[in-house]
């Protein structure tokens, strides 16, 4: 840390506070893949939240008020149902993306155009606080850091980065969502639009994108499938970031085979919570004593390897054993 400055340096010697270089074996994959990804970020809270699986949420800093409320309604959707939401921390759309994410127990990632300790605007800044001390705040600028209308722009492509689709929810025809959604698309990444009024100047945006090929959403269901695929993608990333056991198949009954292994108490703690009973992720929370994120990240993997199912944001023990199970028990 010598060549940083003493700010820089008295903020990094701060409980939850990191410095993730590219060589970091924190540095968030999907990151990687962008065109022009941040040489460095410095983050405020669970750096491991950026290995999730995460849709962002943007949209007008002046939104009506059904479009504010649909933003919030989706984000509490999408994190129910065990995805990250990433947003600008702006006013408006940005807010209560946030807002939503954080009412569900979930994990919320807000991406700075300014230094990590700046809140921006300040009307946000208990926001900022609640985002730092239960999800994960990003900037690629140095602590003290104010804003200047430039860094926004750039800001954008971290949010398109780091998520695995961008959802706009109102928009006017210029608008830095949109610069957002056309930095997803670059990127090889999903866009949504949700539809509005002909009447709605803020909707003009979001019907831009649409015939420009972005996918309809009336739901967050049909964005939570849409992106299941691609979120199964990043299991080999992400199995070795959490460390998730893999566990051998074996001729035992279906449901000891899946069980998880004694040697990842948490892993064996949230079997013991699942039942064949759908379970909400507040449910879960309760009887482990896990968060949510925690919980999320845990429940993708088990997902992937056949031992979990979910269906409308509730969990349960698959009836089956996977494929492997039965074919490696005969």
């Amino acid at each position: 840390m010598d060549d940083l400055d003493a700010r820089t340096r008295a903020w990094l010697q701060q409980p939850r506070h990191h410095l993730l270089h590219w060589r970091h074996p924190d540095y968030p994959a999907l990151l990687r893949r962008i065109a022009d990804p941040p040489r460095v970020l410095f983050v405020a809270g669970d750096p491991t939240l950026l290995w999730h699986p995460c849709v962002a949420v943007v949209g007008s800093r002046s939104p009506s008020a059904g479009g504010a409320d649909n933003a919030f309604a989706f984000a509490r959707a999408f994190a129910a149902s065990g995805l990250a939401v990433a947003s600008g921390l702006a006013s408006g759309i940005d807010t209560a993306a946030h807002a939503g994410a954080l009412s569900a127990g979930g994990a919320t990632i807000a991406v700075l155009g300014t230094g990590p300790d700046v809140p921006y605007p300040r009307s946000n800044a208990a926001l900022h606080a609640r985002i730092a001390a239960h999800g994960v705040l990003v900037s690629e600028l140095p602590p003290g850091t104010v804003a200047h209308r430039g860094q926004f722009p750039r800001r954008n492509r971290i949010i398109a980065g780091l998520s695995l689709g961008t959802v706009v929810v109102e928009a006017a025809q210029r608008s830095g969502s949109l610069i957002t959604a056309r930095l997803a698309g670059e990127s090889g990444r999903e866009v949504f639009a949700l539809p509005g009024s002909i009447h709605n100047p803020k909707a003009r945006g979001c019907h831009r994108l649409l015939r420009d090929g972005a996918a309809l959403v009336e739901s967050p269901d049909e964005v939570v499938a849409a992106l299941g695929p691609l979120a199964a993608r990043l299991a080999d990333d992400l199995r070795g970031r959490l460390g998730a056991p893999i566990h051998e198949p074996s001729a035992a009954p279906c449901e000891a085979a899946a069980a998880p292994g004694p040697a990842d108490p948490d892993y064996k703690k949230l079997w013991t919570a699942l039942g064949h009973d759908p379970t909400g992720m507040d449910g879960l929370v309760s009887r482990t004593g896990l968060t949510a994120a925690q919980l999320s990240s845990m429940l993708l993997v088990m997902e992937l390897e056949g031992r979990v199912v979910s269906r409308h944001g509730r969990y349960t023990r698959t009836s089956t054993a996977p494929a492997t199970v039965q074919a490696e028990g005969k």
